[in-house]
């Protein structure tokens, strides 16, 4: 199993492991190393490399340079740098103020660079620009006369004077331009019959003749001169429906003696209503030569009939580069907005006197051109404007400069003592160059790379060169091949904890060679005993040895890395309830605090208590606990520290409640003796009424029969009634 776990790992170190550029490079000398990319660096130290190695394990990234022992001071690891030679402010004015020379209104900074690159290396400088107000313009109006711009003209020639008169609240310095096109003069594109050729509109219609291109007015600021020009134009005419504006256009831009241009923002607006022919469409007049580029007017007019605006945006451009060099663009524009690649050159919505930043790298890859200087320029599309750059390239190191040709160190002169190495003339090989390219590999060279007479050349590991062994190269730089006979190596040791050495120790030879206070074959026992000091400042708590950093305990009832935990103690219950009921029931009085406080252990939980651990079943000690909650509710549950020293806590999923009280029959009996206690109070107070009524019954009766007086008449009786005899009555 764990040959299989070795192998799964080291496999995966295989392919997750990412090429180092300056082993692959297998560089021969300083120069070759330093350009092969920017993190590589070459030690030039003579005692640097070991038994087996060759001179290009002197070519290793930095970091694994000093790691085998090459000092910083040893190190050849240049870098490039830049230079400003002109950096002229942008220009800061208003308009209306003092008139400037075009030459001297800035609107690019810097102006002049001189970048010194390393190989792989970038060199990164700010662009800033910033749109002067009131910069010179140049404006060339180029009006399309075919005869379907007839029903378009006056608004055109309406059109060339009120640009002129936009342009002028632009800026104070404007000059404009006028031309016309029509179409290539051959056929098919136009008539060429005499009478065509001098009216080619028909019926009464009164044409003027067709041509290619006409310079009608030279750049100037006379605006009345322009209005009066645009105004006298008149409709010609062409057989297709495409016309011939790249002619005119091709002209206007080359022609610049003939149209005037000055060194100042220069545009150029386009009139017309249809399509225009591309390149490849004069061949159905004949037409196979590719525009030239050049000037062809005579008398401002078109002779050759040859293909070949002010914008918000601006677009950084740069010449041809050198092979190998890279530019790579970021702007800082307007609002904060931050755009790379191709979105990087430009910047939009750019508003005159608005100021924006573009960020270039400039990284070349080798040595181009054999290290000789480059130039080249970056500039604003449409604008003249550019920045010049000077690329210098660093082909060799300092040290190369002290090299000494034909050293006697480099095997009486076959080589150059260079950087702490021989760099062997043509033909010869060797770390000394002590052998011919030709005699590599004879059979008395090979006798020397076999190890106890063997048949092994350099144990299968390398190459004999001129009797010596070379080892061969890892696919990963950390690990090399070393000996006479490469028969040693730096991972092929033990390991523990699936590191080499245990992480705590080199290999060399195929041995661990282990830190200051660690020992074992693979360096993985500690001879620290602090971190098996308990809390009472005992070794092991006095219950066990310490082995390799490690507690033993020799007490059966202690546990954990110091001996000091007890399962099995009093008192470990209860130290554990509050944790386990809010880990498990989410009550208690650490229920706002249980994740911070109550995570050391981990917790089961079961189904009852038949599914607790029990003592007999593990092999560790398992202490039983029962705890009552503040609701009188019991919870079981055992707590144990396992072989790997974990805490483990099992716990019952469910509460042992007492039974609640029956409440109907407690409402029903309270409710029934309520009413019987109000009826015998009742019967009570009624019993009492009919004994003290027959009490005084019985007593008025007695107190009768003991009266003295006569029953007979009252003699003090006196009736109430006077009877009157009525005298006059006569009893009838």
């Amino acid at each position: 199993m764990d040959l299989k776990l070795l192998l799964i790992s080291t496999l995966l170190g295989v392919f997750c492991y990412k090429g180092n550029e300056c082993i692959n490079a297998n560089a021969k000398y300083c120069g070759e190393c330093i350009q092969a990319g920017a993190k590589c660096g070459w030690c030039k130290d003579p005692d640097f490399l070991k038994q087996g190695e060759t001179v290009s394990t002197r070519c290793d990234e930095l970091q694994s340079l000093i790691k085998r022992g090459c000092s910083d001071a040893m190190i050849e690891n240049p870098h490039g740098e830049q230079k400003t030679l002109k950096n002229k402010t942008v220009t800061n004015r208003r308009k209306g103020a003092e008139k400037l020379r075009p030459e001297d209104i800035t609107q690019i900074q810097p102006q002049k660079l001189s970048l010194t690159l390393r190989s792989g290396e970038p060199q990164t400088f700010n662009l800033k620009f910033k749109r002067a107000e009131d910069y010179p313009i140049d404006l060339y109006y180029l009006m399309d006369l075919s005869y379907s711009m007839k029903d378009d003209l006056e608004n055109v020639k309406n059109l060339g004077t009120s640009l002129m008169l936009e342009m002028s609240k632009i800026t104070s310095d404007f000059r404009i331009g006028f031309g016309s096109f029509v179409e290539k003069t051959v056929m098919p594109y136009i008539s060429t019959t005499p009478a065509k050729l001098l009216n080619p509109c028909t019926g009464d219609q009164n044409c003027t003749s067709p041509f290619s291109y006409k310079n009608v007015l030279k750049l100037t600021s006379n605006g009345k001169n322009f209005n009066t020009l645009v105004g006298q134009q008149q409709i010609s005419g062409n057989l297709d429906s495409p016309e011939g504006g790249f002619d005119a256009i091709m002209q206007v831009a080359v022609c610049g003696d003939h149209i005037g241009w000055r060194n100042v923002t220069r545009l150029l607006v386009f009139s017309t209503d249809a399509g225009f022919h591309f390149a490849g469409d004069g061949k159905l007049g004949g037409i196979v030569l590719p525009n030239d580029g050049k000037c062809h007017l005579e008398n401002n007019v078109y002779t050759m009939s040859h293909y070949y605006s002010l914008s918000s945006e601006v677009i950084l451009e740069n010449s041809k580069l050198p092979e190998g060099v890279t530019l790579a663009y970021t702007s800082r524009c307007k609002n904060g907005v931050v755009s790379e690649g191709e979105s990087g050159r430009k910047c939009s919505n750019i508003s005159i006197g608005d100021e924006v930043m573009f960020s270039i790298s400039v990284t070349s890859k080798g040595c181009p051109k054999q290290g000789k200087p480059e130039i080249i320029k970056i500039k604003p599309l449409g604008f003249t404007e550019e920045v010049e750059i000077t690329l210098n390239f660093i082909c060799e190191c300092e040290c190369n400069k002290d090299g000494i040709k034909n050293s006697q160190l480099c095997h009486f002169g076959n080589g150059t003592y260079e950087c702490g190495a021989c760099k062997c003339n043509e033909g010869r090989v060797g770390r000394q160059c002590e052998c011919s390219s030709n005699d590599v590999a004879t059979e008395d060279m090979d006798r020397t790379c076999r190890k106890d007479n063997g048949t092994d050349i350099c144990s299968n590991n390398g190459d004999c060169v001129c009797g010596t062994c070379e080892c061969k190269k890892r696919d990963n730089p950390e690990e090399r091949y070393s000996g006479q006979y490469c028969e040693c190596d730096n991972f092929n040791c033990d390991r523990s904890g699936n590191k080499l050495c245990g992480g705590h120790g080199r290999c060399e030879c195929r041995v661990c060679i282990c830190d200051p206070m660690w020992t074992g074959s693979a360096c993985d026992c500690s001879l620290d005993n602090s971190t098996c000091m308990a809390s009472n400042k005992q070794i092991c708590n006095g219950r066990g040895t310490c082995e390799c950093g490690t507690c033993k305990c020799t007490d059966p009832k202690f546990q954990g890395p110091t001996c000091e935990t007890c399962p099995t103690c009093p008192g470990v219950c209860t130290e554990h309830k509050e944790c386990v009921q809010c880990r498990a029931f989410g009550t208690g009085e650490k229920k706002d605090t249980c994740e911070r406080d109550c995570s050391y252990f981990n917790l089961i939980k079961v189904k009852d208590r038949d599914k607790l651990p029990q003592p007999n079943d593990a092999s560790y000690p398992v202490m039983h606990c029962k705890e009552r909650d503040a609701n009188d509710c019991w919870f079981y549950y055992t707590y144990a520290v396992n072989n790997n020293t974990e805490k483990e806590v099992h716990v019952v999923d469910t509460l042992d409640c007492p039974a609640g009280p029956d409440i109907i029959p407690i409402v029903a009996g309270v409710v029934a003796g309520i009413v019987l206690i109000g009826l015998a109070l009742l019967l009570i107070w009624k019993l009492l009424m009919i004994i003290h009524d027959r009490r005084e019954f019985a007593k008025f009766e007695k107190e009768k029969m003991n009266a003295k007086w006569d029953t007979g008449e009252n003699p003090i009786y006196k009736s109430a009634v006077t009877t009157v005899v009525n005298p006059k009555y006569e009893g009838k």
